[in-house]
């Protein structure tokens, strides 16, 4: 089930912009209000250092995770409740789904190590963790009263109940949970499904990195070395590129230094980047631009594919590089002096003088937080300005000598980009066997509800269908008169529609007039109608005309019958009828002398009643289980046809 399907979005986001490939996030502490700015400090390296063992070393799509503390007032904060202290981040996946799922479980790591945390996340999609658990969830929970009741806490899915707060708002739903956060407890197979799709992790993002050997520029070969975070960037500029961006790889100014020692040479460096990455890579074909190193030749594969890809990579880098100095989008990333001014915003410093011993511990405390998170933070500023730092590992003395002799692993197999269908298929299956598992167990539920329900077909089973009730229920369809929305069943129970005739019919009176016809209702007399002009003729007239016409219209009825009657004698029209035999006169009662020819010549009458059970039936064999007009028209009426005993033998 795809997103689109089960759309769970927050109201509070609907008139917003998300972008299509973010997950948002937003971590509550129970203490709320009572929260201070260096709580949440604490708190946020308490969390960071939880993380590090799962996050060091991967490489992510667009940008890392991170978190960033939010105290009150901060209008520039991405979640609905800038009023309340909270850490919050998001994260840019772009095509790599696995960044996205590997956030969720670091989410659900940290509300399981942290008990007293209520986390929040969500994506373009809205609620997405509840599209995972779409076929397990109470009747009650769609898009609209999903708003402000999904958290996860100490390691599990929180739904907070409809009974117990119709409308919540974010604050009511945090005071729940610490008052009575047992009840909110999601369902297990709702659990399950959610937790299924994590339960890889974090081992799973450790097979998602791709460790490969490329031949690369020296200067590309540096910056690697030095920032291996920045492979990033390089497949972003590749894979995103245009026709403007295409232009500074054309020149390649920046990674090919015109007359330097080993310009026009390649060195082999191993690089580490997702599996999405180097789909990105392999499966788009790039020419070389003019001047760039000589390629090994087609007939050497191995050294071939590995300089293709180092040639994908560097014009990637020299492409994001230039658009950024270009665009002047370069950032001052987290200094000290910026992190510092956003304390005194906060309110930080509370007012204290400069040189005061409070303030010097506020600064020694800020001082150590910023040291610290700087260290995580680093990947993140590199993302965001990576010129500055391509400048300064590119002004280091490096030259092609410094990564020859150099004992380097093979790539890692990349057999799973060609042979990927049995993972595929595997997924399919799983999906397959949950959607029947779901279908059975409604149309079990459903069957029961059958047999409470009164109606013509109520508590009936193949042995005890009645035929009949086709018949009964068809004309009573027929003979129903049904109002302007159209056909009704004669079990609808929908509510009727009332409609003042009159009314209605002054008001479309009034539309149709034009202007110069416009007519003073006050000038109408009491009793009189200004509706239409309806020609009301004297009864006895009408009877007269009636008497008159009347041996006329049998005259043509008979007339017109016989005519159809001769037309149709030579078709085989009648052979698809079932006839009233027990109409038909019998031999021995004066008929001796007629013949099967005269019977059939006469056309004996048709069983009305019994063709149109025929039919249906017929229909219904026809449609071998399948929906269609007679199984959809009479369940609308009420009547359930048995099941084809005769299937299967």
């Amino acid at each position: 089930m795809t997103s689109a399907e089960f759309p769970f979005s927050p109201p509070s986001h609907k008139h917003s912009r998300i972008p299509d490939d973010t997950v948002f996030y937003a971590i509550y502490p129970d203490s709320l209000t009572a929260t201070t700015t260096a709580d949440l400090q604490s708190l946020h390296l308490l969390i960071l250092q939880t993380l590090s063992p799962f996050t060091a070393g991967y490489i992510w799509q667009h940008q890392p995770f991170t978190l960033s503390p939010s105290t009150p007032p901060n209008p520039s904060c991405p979640c609905s409740s800038p009023s309340l202290p909270h850490l919050h981040g998001h994260l840019r996946f772009g095509d790599n789904l696995d960044d996205e799922w590997f956030s969720v479980f670091l989410l659900f790591h940290i509300s399981r190590h942290f008990p007293l945390l209520s986390v929040r996340l969500w994506d373009n999609d809205g609620e997405f963790l509840l599209i995972e658990a779409a076929l397990h969830l109470p009747r009650w929970l769609n898009p609209d009263t999903s708003t402000h009741r999904v958290f996860l806490r100490n390691g599990d899915l929180h739904i907070v109940p409809k009974t117990r707060l119709p409308n919540p708002t974010l604050l009511d739903s945090l005071k729940f949970f610490i008052d009575s956060g047992s009840e909110s407890k999601a369902s297990e197979p709702v659990q399950r499904a959610v937790k299924n799709r994590i339960s890889e992790y974090p081992e799973r993002a450790r097979i998602n990195m791709q460790r490969v050997r490329v031949r690369v520029p020296v200067s590309v070969a540096m910056v690697l070395k030095h920032e291996p975070c920045l492979i990033s960037l390089a497949v972003e500029g590749f894979y995103d590129r245009d026709i403007d961006t295409m232009k500074f790889a054309a020149k390649m100014e920046r990674f090919l230094e015109k007359g330097s020692e080993g310009a026009d040479e390649l060195v082999v460096v191993t690089v580490t980047m997702s599996r999405a990455m180097y789909a990105q890579l392999v499966q788009q074909a790039f020419r070389a631009p003019k001047g760039y190193p000589v390629m090994p030749m087609r007939s050497e594969v191995e050294a071939n594919k590995e300089a293709e890809l180092g040639m994908k990579i560097a014009c990637g880098l020299e492409m994001i590089y230039q658009q950024r100095k270009r665009d002047g989008a370069e950032g001052k990333g987290s200094t000290w002096e910026k992190f510092k001014q956003s304390l005194e915003d906060s309110g930080y410093f509370r007012g204290l003088l400069p040189g005061s011993n409070e303030y010097q511990k506020l600064i020694q405390n800020a001082e150590d937080y910023y040291r610290n998170t700087s260290l995580h933070s680093r990947a993140s500023d590199l993302m965001s300005a990576p010129v500055r730092r391509i400048d300064e590992i590119l002004a280091l003395p490096h030259s092609v000598d410094d990564f020859k002799c150099q004992e380097l692993p093979p790539s890692d197999d990349d057999s799973w980009l060609y042979n990927g269908d049995e993972e595929l298929n595997s997924a399919l299956m799983e999906r397959q066997k949950e959607m029947e598992l779901y279908d059975l167990k409604h149309k079990k539920k459903g069957k029961a509800k059958e047999d409470q329900d009164t109606g013509l077909s109520s508590g009936s089973n193949a042995g005890e269908f009645d035929p009949g009730d086709i018949a009964k229920t068809m004309q009573a369809f027929v003979q129903k008169l049904s109002s302007f929305e159209g056909a009704e069943a004669p079990e609808d129970r929908n509510k009727e529609v009332e409609l003042d005739v009159d009314q209605f019919i002054r008001d479309v009176e009034s539309i149709m007039k034009l202007p110069g016809d416009l007519v003073d209702n006050s000038d109408v007399e009491e009793g009189s109608s200004s509706d239409l002009d309806f020609d009301y003729s004297d009864e006895s007239d009408m009877a007269e005309s009636a008497e008159d016409n009347e041996g006329g219209e049998d005259t043509f009825m008979q007339t017109y019958s016989d005519a159809m009657h001769e037309e149709l004698k030579g078709s085989t029209l009648k052979k698809s009828f079932a006839r009233a035999k027990e109409q038909i006169p019998k031999k021995d009662e004066g008929t001796s002398n007629a013949t099967e020819a005269d019977i059939d010549e006469d056309f004996s009458p048709v069983d009305v009643d019994v063709n149109l059970v025929k039919s249906f039936l017929d229909s219904f064999s026809n449609q071998q289980g399948l929906p269609g007009p007679a199984s959809n028209l009479l369940g609308l009426m009420g009547v359930q046809f048995p099941q084809d005993a005769r299937k299967g033998k």
